[in-house]
């Protein structure tokens, strides 16, 4: 499933693969990507590619894109953190300084 999603000053996409008892659940913006737990963010970084690890709020998987917006960024890579990015915002608040 691709969903489009506004942010402040563009719109990304969402998308939801479900893999067996999981999802693997993302939000692309043109410049990067915030993730569920399943993303390995240092190796995108090897691509120099901006990425965050998020975790769900309420501290179970991240199962929906709306868990991955409302979710805390725990893993951020060096092209994320050079766009500002850190440890312990919202996965919206990455997305928009993405």
């Amino acid at each position: 499933m691709i969903e489009k999603i506004q942010l402040k000053n563009k719109q990304a996409e969402g998308f939801v693969i479900p893999l067996g008892s999981l999802n693997l659940v993302g939000v692309v913006t043109d410049v990067g990507l915030a993730g569920c737990g399943a993303f390995d963010v240092s190796a995108l970084e090897n691509f120099n590619y901006p990425a965050v690890k998020v975790r769900s709020e309420k501290g179970v998987p991240v199962a929906t894109i709306e868990d991955l917006l409302l979710g805390i960024v725990k893993e951020a890579n060096a092209g994320a953190v050079k766009l500002g990015i850190c440890v312990g915002m919202t996965g919206r608040e990455a997305l928009e300084k993405m």
